[in-house]
């Protein structure tokens, strides 16, 4: 994994420092950064698989910086580690373009598996070929995995969870996907703020799909979702 570079954005150094040595220690290449000052320079200097961002900086928050970052960058996948674990602040954090939000204190297992998923090496298995698209939703085309949505000829690229949570939908059209399937796999628990976090995926799901009245994300409450067109 020496070829994953990941951008650590921490201003606090002991804690810093602990987190860059034991993911250097998995294999990663780790570029840590104290502000969003020097966040934003080297992202503009550098191509990174994976940004891990903490909230509190001394030249701002990190919203802001993932905000600025989603101006020129939508698709690499961004995790917030953070203190700030209320629900609006979850809330806040995917809607500035976040794919994951880990709470501090945290286990470095998880934050490792939360990465993992990110990148798309949960499983380390070549992807089945057969299940790629591109795959025709209503009116709209998908392709996956490149995850980009079509609609008469206008282009959404998602995220990479946005990606893959639609295409587990699709993949089971017309049937239920279980809330708590989907929370383990993409999420790695099904505690209330991944629950929260997917939330805001279904809501921005339904959104780039709004163009098909015929499509649908039904909610069974509790239960899971379900596909329709």
């Amino acid at each position: 994994m020496s070829d994953l570079k990941i951008l650590f954005v921490e201003d606090e150094p002991a804690l810093a420092e602990i987190i860059k040595e034991s993911l250097e220690s998995k294999g990663f290449d780790v570029c840590h950064v104290a502000t969003a000052a020097a966040a934003l320079q080297a992202h503009s200097l550098t191509t990174f698989h994976l940004l891990i961002l903490d909230v509190m900086l001394p030249d701002g928050d990190g919203f802001s910086l993932l905000k600025k970052i989603r101006s020129r960058d939508l698709t690499t996948p961004a995790l917030f580690l953070t203190s700030k674990s209320l629900a609006a602040d979850v809330v806040n954090g995917f809607e500035s373009g976040a794919n994951d939000y880990l709470k501090k204190p945290f286990s470095m297992e998880e934050l490792v598996i939360r990465m993992r998923s990110l990148l798309g090496i949960v499983n380390t298995r070549p992807i089945d070929l057969k299940k790629t698209g591109p795959f025709t939703i209503g009116e709209y085309i998908f392709h996956y995995p490149e995850g980009v949505l079509v609609h008469k000829g206008a282009k959404k690229q998602l995220t990479f969870r946005e990606a893959e949570i639609l295409n587990l939908l699709q993949s089971r059209h017309e049937q239920m996907v279980l809330r708590q399937e989907l929370l383990l796999t993409h999420w790695g628990n099904d505690d209330y703020f991944s629950g929260r976090s997917l939330d805001v995926f279904i809501t921005k799901l339904r959104k780039y799909l709004k163009q098909d009245p015929s499509i649908a994300i039904l909610n069974f409450r509790g239960q899971g979702y379900k596909l329709i067109f």
